[in-house]
């Protein structure tokens, strides 16, 4: 295991095709390979790869989304009156790149700096995912999830209504399903075709990191003593059925999860500093990192499961080789 420490927390991590890159919360950016990238004045607050698939696209306090690379560092975009940014998704099918600032959710293009369009809310954009194919997205807000058609500039959204305040956002791989984490410690989720409601609660602590994996058959969760698994096979997902807990550890909570898009592989982080990965066909259950210290703030893994990066609120940091 390669580590680092950074001085400031590590507010999210990617893998881009050349390796992990590290998003802080000093601003600056740390690339696997030694490459520092300093851009933003404060703290960077959300991160995702680029849709070209080099470098990492950063939105922070400063009000403005920054694409990082190697040997550059360009504003992409900024947003009205300086509003931080604070979620942000890009979609390498269709090379768009979405992000929200206060009630505004903006949407622009990768290869065209001449498009651009933003979208209204009534409260607080909390969190944006694209759908698998990057032409509709969905934004979290007081109440429910907005969704959007990416390109077209007059519409109104279609609203999945749901009481509370959802704090997150994510599509099923297959674009069935929506799923938000909300504020008080639980998921809630709509079948498209029909909006059906999901509810799906039982958590002890807040929700902050959600993944599906294994074709998208399963998502995992944080918010508990180990892993939450919630099956989302089939037509209906998780509708009458019950979710697993893998991991159980009542000393400590799992706060990130990450999965591999494609494998039953997951890696998840606790609040005492340990990171652990899991192959859930066969069961086995590895120990990555057993020191214990600061909590696990970032979590990343490869398509492959083959490599896993993590963060902590120290600034700590590591990339493992899964064996």
């Amino acid at each position: 295991m390669k580590t680092s420490n950074f001085d400031a927390q590590i507010t999210a991590i990617v893998f881009d095709a050349e390796g992990a890159v590290f998003a802080l919360g000093d601003g600056s950016v740390r690339f696997e390979d030694g490459a520092f990238s300093a851009a933003h004045d404060g703290a960077i607050l959300c991160a995702v790869v680029h849709p070209s698939g080099n470098g990492v696209v950063t939105g922070g306090d400063d009000g403005r989304l920054i694409w990082h690379r190697r040997a550059d560092a360009g504003v992409l975009a900024t947003s009205a009156r300086g509003q931080w940014i604070d979620a942000v998704d890009a979609s390498a099918e269709s090379g768009l790149i979405a992000f929200s600032a206060g009630k505004t959710l903006s949407v622009i293009d990768a290869k065209d700096a001449g498009f651009r369009r933003d979208f209204q809310h009534e409260r607080t954009v909390s969190g944006v995912a694209f759908e698998p194919k990057g032409r509709r997205i969905a934004t979290s807000t007081y109440g429910g999830a907005a969704l959007w058609f990416a390109r077209i500039a007059e519409q109104k959204p279609t609203f999945l209504k749901w009481a509370g305040s959802h704090t997150a956002v994510t599509f099923s791989p297959d674009g069935a399903f929506v799923v938000t984490a909300m504020q008080d410690a639980q998921l809630h989720g709509w079948r498209l075709k029909d909006q059906k409601n999901m509810r799906m609660g039982g958590y002890p602590s807040k929700v902050k990191s959600l993944a599906f994996l294994s074709g998208g058959v399963m998502l995992a969760t944080s918010g508990a003593n180990g892993a939450v698994i919630w099956p989302f096979s089939g037509a209906t997902g998780p509708m009458g059925k019950e979710a697993a807990e893998i991991g159980f550890d009542q000393s400590a909570l799992v706060v990130r999860v990450a999965g591999t898009p494609k494998l039953p592989v997951l890696a998840a982080g606790l609040d005492d500093g340990r990171v652990w990965v899991a192959d859930l066909k066969s069961g086995k259950m590895d120990t990555l990192k057993a020191e214990k210290g600061a909590a696990i703030s970032a979590l990343a893994i490869t398509a492959d499961g083959r490599r896993i990066a993590w963060g902590d609120e120290d600034g700590g940091a590591g990339v493992i080789e899964v064996e």
